[in-house]
């Protein structure tokens, strides 16, 4: 992950290859950041070791799990370039509410 540009909600991501991403079958592979949150008030355990109270959702296509990561775990794939997010069947493109 660029510590410049954090990933947010639609970037394709790599994991990073660390022992506890290789233990977990995640080491390598590519999927789409599907939101973020605080740990400390939603619970949800993030693979790696958390930094700051900030974890980031993946899910990774063939998988009906997602999983949550510590950021630095992170590293753009691929920034999604010209990408707009829709709702299915929305007429409309979406505002990005999620990029102030």
């Amino acid at each position: 992950m660029s510590s410049k540009t954090p990933v947010s909600f639609g970037d394709k991501v790599r994991v990073r290859l660390t022992p506890e991403t290789e233990a977990r079958g995640v080491a390598g592979l590519a999927g789409v950041v599907y939101g973020e949150t605080t740990p400390s008030v939603t619970g949800v355990v993030a693979i790696g070791e958390l930094t700051s109270d900030y974890a980031v959702n993946v899910h990774f296509e063939g998988r009906s799990e997602t999983f949550w990561f510590a950021p630095e775990l992170l590293e753009f794939a691929d920034e999604n370039a010209g990408t707009e997010p829709r709702l299915v069947g929305a007429p409309k493109k979406m505002k990005q509410w999620w990029k102030f």
